[in-house]
Protein backbone atom coordinates (compact mmCIF):
# COMPACT_ATOMS: atom_id res chain seq x y z
CA UNK A 1 0.00 0.00 0.00
CA UNK A 2 1.02 3.63 -0.80
CA UNK A 3 0.64 6.11 1.35
CA UNK A 4 0.17 9.85 0.52
CA UNK A 5 1.79 12.79 2.48
CA UNK A 6 -1.49 13.58 3.41
CA UNK A 7 -2.04 10.10 4.89
CA UNK A 8 1.02 10.55 6.64
CA UNK A 9 0.70 13.91 7.91
CA UNK A 10 -3.03 12.20 9.41
CA UNK A 11 -1.37 9.71 11.09
CA UNK A 12 1.00 12.01 13.20
CA UNK A 13 -1.78 14.47 14.28
CA UNK A 14 -3.83 11.10 15.31
CA UNK A 15 -1.26 10.14 17.67
CA UNK A 16 -0.93 11.24 21.42
CA UNK A 17 1.46 14.25 22.50
CA UNK A 18 3.49 14.08 25.25
CA UNK A 19 3.69 17.82 26.94
CA UNK A 20 5.79 19.66 29.43
CA UNK A 21 4.64 21.69 31.66
CA UNK A 22 6.67 23.49 33.62
CA UNK A 23 6.26 25.36 37.18
CA UNK A 24 6.89 28.98 36.16
CA UNK A 25 4.77 32.14 36.72
CA UNK A 26 3.44 31.97 33.36
CA UNK A 27 1.74 28.11 33.94
CA UNK A 28 0.83 28.75 37.51
CA UNK A 29 -1.89 30.55 39.86
CA UNK A 30 -1.92 30.92 43.15
CA UNK A 31 -4.86 30.52 45.60
CA UNK A 32 -8.14 30.27 42.91
CA UNK A 33 -9.09 29.18 39.92
CA UNK A 34 -10.83 31.04 37.44
CA UNK A 35 -12.50 30.99 34.02
CA UNK A 36 -10.48 34.02 32.99
CA UNK A 37 -7.45 32.37 32.89
CA UNK A 38 -5.60 32.05 29.92
CA UNK A 39 -4.47 28.54 29.24
CA UNK A 40 -0.82 27.44 29.61
CA UNK A 41 -1.39 24.66 27.69
CA UNK A 42 -3.61 23.03 24.98
CA UNK A 43 -4.14 19.33 24.62
CA UNK A 44 -6.18 16.63 22.50
CA UNK A 45 -8.11 13.89 24.18
CA UNK A 46 -4.90 11.01 25.01
CA UNK A 47 -2.28 13.67 25.13
CA UNK A 48 0.28 12.78 28.19
CA UNK A 49 1.37 15.70 30.25
CA UNK A 50 4.36 15.90 32.43
CA UNK A 51 3.84 18.93 35.05
CA UNK A 52 5.87 19.78 37.61
CA UNK A 53 4.11 21.16 41.01
CA UNK A 54 5.34 23.75 43.55
CA UNK A 55 3.89 23.51 47.10
CA UNK A 56 3.04 26.38 48.91
CA UNK A 57 4.99 25.40 51.76
CA UNK A 58 8.57 25.13 50.35
CA UNK A 59 9.25 28.36 52.66
CA UNK A 60 8.88 26.23 55.90
CA UNK A 61 12.32 24.85 55.46
CA UNK A 62 14.05 26.71 52.34
CA UNK A 63 17.35 24.96 52.69
CA UNK A 64 15.55 21.91 52.19
CA UNK A 65 12.69 22.42 49.72
CA UNK A 66 13.26 25.24 48.04
CA UNK A 67 15.67 25.13 44.86
CA UNK A 68 16.52 27.91 42.30
CA UNK A 69 13.14 26.98 40.14
CA UNK A 70 10.69 27.24 43.08
CA UNK A 71 12.13 30.25 44.92
CA UNK A 72 11.92 32.31 41.40
CA UNK A 73 8.38 31.31 41.24
CA UNK A 74 7.92 32.34 44.79
CA UNK A 75 9.72 35.78 43.71
CA UNK A 76 7.75 35.87 40.25
CA UNK A 77 4.08 35.76 41.87
CA UNK A 78 3.45 38.53 44.27
CA UNK A 79 2.14 37.99 47.43
CA UNK A 80 -0.94 40.39 46.58
CA UNK A 81 -1.52 37.65 43.58
CA UNK A 82 -1.82 34.71 46.23
CA UNK A 83 -5.66 35.52 47.06
CA UNK A 84 -8.05 34.11 47.51
CA UNK A 85 -7.55 30.63 48.70
CA UNK A 86 -3.50 29.39 49.53
CA UNK A 87 -2.93 26.45 47.18
CA UNK A 88 0.04 26.58 43.90
CA UNK A 89 -1.47 25.42 40.91
CA UNK A 90 0.01 24.58 37.94
CA UNK A 91 -1.98 25.09 34.90
CA UNK A 92 -4.99 25.66 33.42
CA UNK A 93 -4.76 22.94 30.52
CA UNK A 94 -7.38 23.69 27.93
CA UNK A 95 -9.15 20.04 26.34
CA UNK A 96 -9.66 20.23 22.79
CA UNK A 97 -13.67 19.77 22.02
CA UNK A 98 -14.58 20.08 25.63
CA UNK A 99 -18.01 21.52 26.93
CA UNK A 100 -20.06 21.61 29.74
CA UNK A 101 -21.89 17.97 30.81
CA UNK A 102 -18.26 16.31 29.64
CA UNK A 103 -15.90 14.27 32.04
CA UNK A 104 -12.37 14.95 31.97
CA UNK A 105 -10.60 11.21 32.48
CA UNK A 106 -7.53 11.37 33.84
CA UNK A 107 -5.17 8.86 33.89
CA UNK A 108 -2.45 9.41 36.79
CA UNK A 109 1.11 7.52 36.13
CA UNK A 110 3.86 8.87 37.39
CA UNK A 111 4.16 11.12 40.64
CA UNK A 112 8.05 11.70 41.81
CA UNK A 113 9.50 14.06 44.59
CA UNK A 114 11.00 17.25 43.20
CA UNK A 115 12.65 16.99 46.21
CA UNK A 116 12.78 14.57 49.06
CA UNK A 117 11.54 16.88 51.78
CA UNK A 118 7.78 17.79 52.96
CA UNK A 119 6.37 19.79 55.56
CA UNK A 120 3.63 19.20 57.99
CA UNK A 121 1.75 22.14 59.78
CA UNK A 122 -0.21 22.04 63.06
CA UNK A 123 -2.01 25.38 62.61
CA UNK A 124 -5.04 27.32 63.49
CA UNK A 125 -7.17 25.23 60.81
CA UNK A 126 -6.28 22.01 62.96
CA UNK A 127 -9.19 19.65 63.84
CA UNK A 128 -7.64 20.07 67.63
CA UNK A 129 -5.67 23.44 67.60
CA UNK A 130 -7.29 24.88 71.08
CA UNK A 131 -6.59 21.72 72.62
CA UNK A 132 -3.03 22.04 71.71
CA UNK A 133 -3.07 25.46 73.35
CA UNK A 134 -3.42 27.69 70.31
CA UNK A 135 0.18 26.82 69.55
CA UNK A 136 1.25 26.23 66.32
CA UNK A 137 4.36 23.62 65.04
CA UNK A 138 5.77 22.36 61.74
CA UNK A 139 7.34 19.19 61.25
CA UNK A 140 10.03 18.47 58.03
CA UNK A 141 9.92 15.10 56.64
CA UNK A 142 12.16 13.51 54.45
CA UNK A 143 11.59 10.90 51.85
CA UNK A 144 13.55 7.37 51.16
CA UNK A 145 12.61 6.41 47.68
CA UNK A 146 14.47 3.17 48.66
CA UNK A 147 12.23 1.79 51.99
CA UNK A 148 9.28 4.26 50.41
CA UNK A 149 8.63 5.43 53.78
CA UNK A 150 8.89 9.24 55.18
CA UNK A 151 10.49 10.33 58.49
CA UNK A 152 10.74 13.37 60.65
CA UNK A 153 13.67 15.37 60.35
CA UNK A 154 13.25 17.92 63.18
CA UNK A 155 10.28 20.47 64.23
CA UNK A 156 9.52 23.98 65.63
CA UNK A 157 7.30 25.84 67.06
CA UNK A 158 5.52 28.99 65.82
CA UNK A 159 4.81 32.29 68.55
CA UNK A 160 2.42 33.56 65.96
CA UNK A 161 -0.52 31.60 63.91
CA UNK A 162 1.18 30.09 61.04
CA UNK A 163 2.30 32.67 58.10
CA UNK A 164 0.33 33.01 54.99
CA UNK A 165 1.44 30.08 52.69
CA UNK A 166 3.96 31.37 50.36
CA UNK A 167 5.96 32.78 53.47
CA UNK A 168 9.57 31.55 54.10
CA UNK A 169 11.07 30.88 57.32
CA UNK A 170 14.66 31.47 57.71
CA UNK A 171 16.93 28.37 59.30
CA UNK A 172 17.99 30.67 61.82
CA UNK A 173 14.91 32.16 63.14
CA UNK A 174 13.90 28.49 63.33
CA UNK A 175 14.75 27.04 66.77
CA UNK A 176 14.71 23.06 65.09
CA UNK A 177 14.09 20.09 67.79
CA UNK A 178 14.12 16.16 67.35
CA UNK A 179 10.65 14.77 66.50
CA UNK A 180 9.68 11.21 65.93
CA UNK A 181 12.58 9.75 66.56
CA UNK A 182 13.06 6.40 65.19
CA UNK A 183 9.52 6.20 63.05
CA UNK A 184 8.79 5.31 59.86
CA UNK A 185 5.85 6.11 58.01
CA UNK A 186 4.44 4.51 54.53
CA UNK A 187 4.76 7.30 51.98
CA UNK A 188 1.62 7.64 50.39
CA UNK A 189 2.73 10.66 47.10
CA UNK A 190 -0.58 12.25 45.94
CA UNK A 191 -2.04 15.23 45.03
CA UNK A 192 -4.34 17.16 47.12
CA UNK A 193 -5.85 19.81 44.80
CA UNK A 194 -6.69 18.91 41.15
CA UNK A 195 -9.70 20.13 39.37
CA UNK A 196 -11.27 21.95 36.61
CA UNK A 197 -12.57 25.66 36.89
CA UNK A 198 -15.64 25.93 38.54
CA UNK A 199 -18.42 27.88 36.49
CA UNK A 200 -18.77 30.84 38.29
CA UNK A 201 -17.75 34.53 37.83
CA UNK A 202 -14.15 35.63 39.21
CA UNK A 203 -11.98 33.80 41.31
CA UNK A 204 -12.67 31.10 43.29
CA UNK A 205 -10.58 30.14 46.32
CA UNK A 206 -8.41 26.85 45.87
CA UNK A 207 -9.61 26.25 49.53
CA UNK A 208 -12.95 24.59 49.49
CA UNK A 209 -13.46 21.45 47.69
CA UNK A 210 -16.69 20.52 45.64
CA UNK A 211 -17.97 19.40 42.49
CA UNK A 212 -15.20 20.51 40.37
CA UNK A 213 -12.58 18.46 42.28
CA UNK A 214 -10.42 20.99 43.85
CA UNK A 215 -9.04 20.09 47.65
CA UNK A 216 -10.19 16.81 47.94
CA UNK A 217 -7.58 16.05 49.59
CA UNK A 218 -7.91 12.13 48.95
CA UNK A 219 -4.39 9.86 49.79
CA UNK A 220 -5.71 7.70 47.15
CA UNK A 221 -5.36 10.29 44.27
CA UNK A 222 -1.58 8.54 43.74
CA UNK A 223 0.02 6.76 40.33
CA UNK A 224 -2.20 4.06 39.56
CA UNK A 225 -5.16 5.94 39.74
CA UNK A 226 -7.73 7.66 37.06
CA UNK A 227 -9.81 10.52 38.30
CA UNK A 228 -13.22 11.56 36.32
CA UNK A 229 -14.12 15.26 36.35
CA UNK A 230 -17.29 16.82 35.09
CA UNK A 231 -16.82 19.37 33.11
CA UNK A 232 -17.89 22.98 34.00
CA UNK A 233 -16.69 25.58 31.19
CA UNK A 234 -15.53 25.19 27.62
CA UNK A 235 -12.13 23.69 27.18
CA UNK A 236 -12.36 22.13 31.36
CA UNK A 237 -9.28 24.58 32.35
CA UNK A 238 -7.74 21.47 34.38
CA UNK A 239 -5.50 22.80 36.90
CA UNK A 240 -3.31 20.95 39.17
CA UNK A 241 -1.01 20.99 42.62
CA UNK A 242 -0.67 20.91 46.55
CA UNK A 243 0.73 17.69 46.72
CA UNK A 244 1.89 15.31 49.34
CA UNK A 245 4.28 12.71 50.81
CA UNK A 246 1.93 11.43 52.71
CA UNK A 247 -1.40 12.00 54.50
CA UNK A 248 -4.14 10.56 56.83
CA UNK A 249 -7.49 10.31 56.11
CA UNK A 250 -9.20 13.49 58.04
CA UNK A 251 -5.70 15.50 57.31
CA UNK A 252 -6.15 15.79 60.89
CA UNK A 253 -3.51 18.95 61.85
CA UNK A 254 -4.25 20.87 59.02
CA UNK A 255 -2.03 19.48 56.39
CA UNK A 256 -0.43 16.69 55.25
CA UNK A 257 3.08 16.12 54.60
CA UNK A 258 3.24 19.00 51.78
CA UNK A 259 5.47 18.88 49.04
CA UNK A 260 6.81 19.78 45.21
CA UNK A 261 6.06 16.74 42.92
CA UNK A 262 6.55 15.71 39.54
CA UNK A 263 3.04 14.08 38.42
CA UNK A 264 2.85 12.22 34.52
CA UNK A 265 -1.13 11.66 33.53
CA UNK A 266 -2.70 10.96 30.60
CA UNK A 267 -5.75 13.24 29.81
CA UNK A 268 -9.13 12.10 27.58
CA UNK A 269 -12.28 13.72 26.87
CA UNK A 270 -15.11 11.83 27.59
CA UNK A 271 -18.91 12.45 25.88
CA UNK A 272 -20.35 9.06 26.70
CA UNK A 273 -21.36 9.52 30.34
CA UNK A 274 -21.85 11.98 32.80
CA UNK A 275 -21.69 12.28 36.77
CA UNK A 276 -22.18 15.15 38.93
CA UNK A 277 -19.14 15.03 41.12
CA UNK A 278 -15.36 13.84 40.43
CA UNK A 279 -14.96 9.73 40.95
CA UNK A 280 -11.61 7.95 41.67
CA UNK A 281 -10.90 4.44 40.08
CA UNK A 282 -8.11 2.16 41.87
CA UNK A 283 -7.28 -1.30 40.96
CA UNK A 284 -9.63 -2.03 43.46
CA UNK A 285 -12.14 0.65 44.07
CA UNK A 286 -13.79 3.22 42.99
CA UNK A 287 -14.55 6.60 45.05
CA UNK A 288 -17.46 8.94 45.20
CA UNK A 289 -17.05 11.62 47.73
CA UNK A 290 -19.38 14.16 49.36
CA UNK A 291 -18.73 17.93 50.42
CA UNK A 292 -21.01 19.90 53.21
CA UNK A 293 -21.05 22.16 56.00
CA UNK A 294 -20.57 19.50 58.26
CA UNK A 295 -20.16 15.86 58.49
CA UNK A 296 -23.43 14.84 58.25
CA UNK A 297 -23.87 17.18 55.22
CA UNK A 298 -21.36 15.47 53.54
CA UNK A 299 -22.18 11.76 54.10
CA UNK A 300 -25.55 12.09 52.78
CA UNK A 301 -23.69 13.92 49.53
CA UNK A 302 -21.52 10.71 49.47
CA UNK A 303 -24.07 8.31 49.74
CA UNK A 304 -26.75 9.93 47.45
CA UNK A 305 -23.81 9.91 44.66
CA UNK A 306 -22.52 6.38 45.25
CA UNK A 307 -26.45 5.38 44.91
CA UNK A 308 -26.20 7.30 41.79
CA UNK A 309 -22.87 5.61 40.51
CA UNK A 310 -24.90 1.92 41.40
CA UNK A 311 -27.93 2.15 39.58
CA UNK A 312 -27.05 4.50 36.43
CA UNK A 313 -23.58 2.91 36.08
CA UNK A 314 -24.17 -0.28 37.21
CA UNK A 315 -27.52 -0.67 36.16
CA UNK A 316 -28.72 -2.10 40.11
CA UNK A 317 -31.98 -1.25 41.01
CA UNK A 318 -32.03 1.35 43.83
CA UNK A 319 -33.68 -0.98 46.24
CA UNK A 320 -30.49 -3.18 45.48
CA UNK A 321 -27.60 -0.31 45.44
CA UNK A 322 -28.93 0.40 48.92
CA UNK A 323 -28.34 -3.27 50.35
CA UNK A 324 -25.23 -3.09 48.56
CA UNK A 325 -24.09 -0.02 49.93
CA UNK A 326 -24.99 -1.29 53.45
CA UNK A 327 -23.04 -4.08 53.66
CA UNK A 328 -20.01 -3.45 51.08
CA UNK A 329 -19.24 0.16 50.87
CA UNK A 330 -17.08 1.91 52.87
CA UNK A 331 -17.50 5.47 54.45
CA UNK A 332 -14.36 7.71 55.31
CA UNK A 333 -13.76 11.13 56.89
CA UNK A 334 -11.99 12.78 53.99
CA UNK A 335 -10.51 15.53 55.81
CA UNK A 336 -12.35 18.48 58.26
CA UNK A 337 -9.83 21.08 58.10
CA UNK A 338 -10.83 22.90 55.28
CA UNK A 339 -14.31 23.87 54.85
CA UNK A 340 -16.90 22.03 53.75
CA UNK A 341 -15.69 18.71 55.10
CA UNK A 342 -15.44 15.82 52.83
CA UNK A 343 -16.48 11.98 53.10
CA UNK A 344 -15.42 9.40 50.77
CA UNK A 345 -17.09 5.96 49.65
CA UNK A 346 -15.58 3.12 48.05
CA UNK A 347 -17.38 0.15 46.56
CA UNK A 348 -14.92 -3.04 45.82
CA UNK A 349 -14.61 -3.29 42.11
CA UNK A 350 -14.83 -7.12 42.61
CA UNK A 351 -18.12 -7.50 43.85
CA UNK A 352 -19.18 -7.32 40.69
CA UNK A 353 -19.27 -10.61 37.96
CA UNK A 354 -16.60 -10.98 36.28
CA UNK A 355 -17.53 -9.56 32.93
CA UNK A 356 -19.33 -6.89 33.86
CA UNK A 357 -19.04 -3.77 31.24
CA UNK A 358 -17.68 -0.74 32.95
CA UNK A 359 -19.34 1.42 34.09
CA UNK A 360 -18.18 4.65 32.28
CA UNK A 361 -17.83 2.70 29.00
CA UNK A 362 -14.88 1.02 27.45
CA UNK A 363 -11.39 2.02 28.17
Amino acid sequence: MVYSTADNAAELKSRPSMHHLSATAANCHWGYFDTSLSPALTVRSGDFVRAETVTHHAGDAPDLIMDEGSRALYEAIPAEDRTPGVHLLTGPIFMENAEPGDMLEIRYLEMTPRLNYGSNVAAHWGYLYKEFGERERVTIYEYDSNSQTVQAMFAYDLEQKYLTPGSITPPDLAKRQPALKGLRIPAKIHIGTAGVAPAAEGRVSTVPPGRHGGNMDNWRLMAGTTAFYPVQVKGGLFSIGDAHLAMGDGELSGTGIEASVNVVFQMFLRKDFHFPSPILETPDHWFVHGFGEDLDEAMREAARDMLKLLTDHQKLSADDAYSLMSIAADFGVTQVVDGPHGVHVSIPRHVFPTGTPHPFGPR
